[in-house]
């Protein structure tokens, strides 16, 4: 098959990426789409042969609109745009989560400091505060106090951009100093690990000690369910204990966020399981599904 690779940068990610298609003999277009225009009724000449798209763009802006257009010329994408869509923003994704019940930190917005610092105070200290897009747990801010409630709404009204005018304020949830990152396909995860640290943030971007982690039958449910609560595809599926029993073992968990445009070098570095070897599996199954649905139709 032919994939073509949506891309602003090549990371380690995408290398591992097109190392296993190359050693598959696939065909590999890679599509930097700084370089390309989009037009809205012929598509452009790199996506001649193509027989599905997967989008690694670093910009969600890029992603969503590159991925819109991807469809709209009729080859496959993944993720969709739709899923990018949600996925990307955390409000949608919140109330995609809640919408399928999927447990996930409560969540307030306010598009004002005033009513943003009425949903803190009933909160209670801490709370968490979060833009509604970004990644790498950037700009995200752990409430501890009324003054640095203060300070920081103060901040994010005068910064400008209109994202900064929505105030996503959630609750804190007393994790047990690490959260779960799931790799799934269509619900099926591939492979998950724990991201642990001192800091109450716990990406791996951030520098957290990383490990490998089985899931249970409960986290297992939840991974299919918030997957199908975006539309399904290649996700990275956050999930955090909300308690864990004498011997350690978690009592539940919330899913606090779905990741559309997932990374998974630290994965592949900590677990056994051959990462995008399972993911190109994955890739030839969606290709042959699209190819034997085509005939059907025809």
């Amino acid at each position: 098959m032919n994939v073509g690779i949506l891309y602003s940068r090549i990371r380690q990610d995408e290398k591992l990426l097109l190392n296993e298609l190359r050693e598959r003999d696939h065909e590999v277009t890679k599509i930097d789409v700084r370089k390309q225009q989009f037009n809205i009724e012929d598509p452009p000449e790199i996506f001649d042969g193509v027989d599905v798209v997967v989008d690694r763009c670093l910009a969600t802006s890029r992603s969503v609109y590159a991925t819109k257009f991807v469809e709209a010329y009729g080859i496959p994408v993944v993720n969709g745009p739709e899923t990018a869509e949600i996925c990307a923003d955390k409000v949608k994704n919140s109330l995609a989560l809640v919408e399928a019940g999927v447990p996930t930190p409560n969540t307030d917005v306010a598009f004002t400091k005033d009513a943003a610092m009425a949903s803190i105070e009933e909160f209670g200290y801490p709370c968490v505060l979060k833009p509604v897009v970004g990644s790498w747990g950037r700009l995200m801010a752990k409430i501890d106090s009324k003054d640095a409630a203060e300070a920081i709404l103060e901040h994010k009204e005068t910064l400008g951009h209109y994202e900064h005018k929505i105030f996503y304020v959630q609750e804190f949830v007393d994790k047990p100093g690490r959260d779960i990152r799931v790799l799934a396909t269509d619900g099926e995860p591939v492979a998950a690990m724990v991201r642990e640290s001192e800091h109450w943030l716990t990406n791996a971007a951030k520098g957290a000690d990383t490990d490998t982690f089985e899931l249970d039958d409960r986290a297992l449910e939840l991974v299919e369910k918030a997957s199908d609560s975006v539309g399904g595809g290649l996700l990275g599926i956050d999930l955090m204990e909300t308690g864990v029993d004498e011997d350690g073992n978690p009592e539940d968990y919330t899913v606090h966020e779905v990741n559309h445009t997932v990374e998974f070098k630290a994965l592949s570095e900590v677990t056994d399981v051959d990462v995008p070897a399972k993911v190109v599996d994955w890739l030839e199954t969606k290709v042959e599904e699209e190819a034997e649905a085509g005939e059907v139709s025809a």
